[in-house]
């Protein structure tokens, strides 16, 4: 009736020692800055830190965190077969308007006793974030819902570009693009500069807000985020948008909600 899947209801996320927390945020901190850092450049890093740490332990827990290095990683396993990859649709492409290209991306959050995962869908043209949502799984379910508000208040956009992650590649996920006729856009494996937007918008983000702040719960977190998504769209003007703000760049040239549906034959 709530429309909650039911494991994330019944999730409880599993116990992380204060090492590994302590570990995970340094991780975190150092890939912001160097996202080609896989498990062995990053092992290598944090031994020269002072950590005693193995690699098979760095591995596991950028796994957990959902990191991954940019560089093309060997293709191990054949995805499921209902999970379909689309092609890249943005190279060369002139984005030149609101609702033209949507993107989306999940980073992690670090707390102080523990962490959560962000989802967050951009506007690609303004820059503008027109929803998110917070989770403690990595399940398809709340990529979903921040898609459906951002389509509920801002109408559809023609393309929407995601990286080949699990939760973008399900069924269900391209199902709900796919029933509001939007062309579905896939960053190639390995590839992060096809989502350069939304990566250089989480590098902004954890620096003037996550680093500063350390949230201690899953409440101040979403209060904290949300006040600085509010200052990030309205308040933050942008240097590559000649001093504009996401907000002022979307709404001077927005069509209506809705306006770039595209008709049913």
């Amino acid at each position: 009736m709530l429309e909650i899947h039911r494991s994330r209801y019944y999730y409880k996320q599993a116990e992380i020692s204060d090492e590994d927390l302590t570990l995970m945020a340094l991780i975190d901190k150092q890939f912001t800055d160097t996202p080609f850092y896989g498990s062995r450049q990053m092992t290598s890093h944090l031994r020269r830190e002072g950590y005693k740490v193995g690699r098979k332990r760095i591995k596991r827990l950028m796994r957990l965190m959902g990191l991954a290095a940019i560089y093309q990683k060997p293709r191990t396993s054949d995805p499921h077969p209902e999970h379909k990859i689309y092609p890249y649709l943005l190279r060369n492409l002139k984005i030149d308007r609101p609702n033209q290209v949507w993107c989306a991306d999940i980073t992690y959050i670090q707390m102080r006793k523990g962490f959560l995962y962000l989802v967050a869908v951009m506007d690609w043209y303004s820059r503008k974030v027109l929803a998110w949502r917070l989770s403690n799984t990595m399940t398809s379910d709340f990529c979903i819902e921040a898609v459906t508000e951002a389509i509920e208040k801002y109408g559809t956009p023609e393309i929407f570009n995601t990286d080949q992650g699990s939760q973008f590649s399900s069924f269900i996920f391209q199902r709900t693009l796919e029933e509001n006729n939007i062309r579905i856009s896939m960053d190639g494996r390995g590839c992060w500069r096809d989502n350069i937007v939304i990566e250089r918008f989480w590098r902004s983000l954890k620096y003037e807000c996550i680093y500063l702040y350390a949230f201690e719960t899953g409440s101040e977190a979403r209060a904290g985020i949300g006040n600085w998504m509010i200052f990030y769209n309205s308040r933050r003007p942008h240097s590559s948008m000649n001093g504009a703000t996401p907000d002022e760049k979307f709404s001077n040239s927005a069509p209506p909600p809705g306006a770039g549906m595209l008709q049913a034959a």
